[in-house]
């Protein structure tokens, strides 16, 4: 699994429209359910230990900021064929286990992750009312094997921001984690 930065798409880039399968519910969840909402889109997975070390606090932090108005949704783009463990039913169970507030997607086609450009799990993407992005990047500072606390402080400030109406965060650090695990064949442009 090599150790991946995210791309840190332009601010100000529309959101990526998207139309994906909930697994825990069978429903089908699209951007267009989150008008005039901000909105969180983190590309997550099952099985990342950069995942697994924040998804505590990020189901904390996601819970705390929902009841704020914020929308959130996760996505699940890596290649279940050689990644089992992030099988549609793997993602019905961390939903469960967690446990996860906000819809987690499949993007089997991984053509979502592509159209976010999203490199790494976990890649977050924080977008304003009108969908526009405002924040990308880290969680917090803190990393597997590192001694730095799982705070969500970078994801907390650009949030809170946000909801008060000020500019966006000059200094954004790109988000470290995983790779998305694509297909063969099916890896984009700045992808390694």
């Amino acid at each position: 699994m090599a150790r991946t930065p995210s791309t840190m798409l332009a601010l100000g880039t529309s959101a990526p429209d998207f139309s994906l399968p909930e697994p825990a519910t069978g429903k089908t969840v699209a951007l267009k359910d989150f008008q005039g909402k901000p909105l969180l889109v983190a590309f997550i997975c099952n099985h990342c230990p950069y995942v697994l070390h924040i998804q505590t606090a990020f189901a904390r932090l996601a819970k705390e900021y929902q009841a704020k108005g914020v929308a959130i949704v996760a996505i699940n783009a890596n290649d279940v064929a050689n990644y089992p463990d992030d099988s549609p039913e793997n993602m019905v169970q961390q939903v469960n286990d967690v446990p996860y507030t906000f819809p987690y997607l499949f993007d089997e086609s991984q053509q979502i992750a592509k159209a976010y450009q999203a490199a790494c799990t976990p890649d977050f993407f924080v977008f304003d009312v009108e969908h526009k992005l405002y924040y990308r990047g880290q969680f917090d500072a803190s990393r597997p094997r590192n001694d730095e606390p799982v705070t969500g402080q970078d994801m907390r400030d650009a949030m809170d921001s946000l909801l008060a109406g000020m500019v966006a965060p000059e200094n954004q650090v790109a988000s470290l984690g995983c790779n998305i695990k694509w297909k063969a064949g099916n890896e984009p442009g700045y992808f390694g």
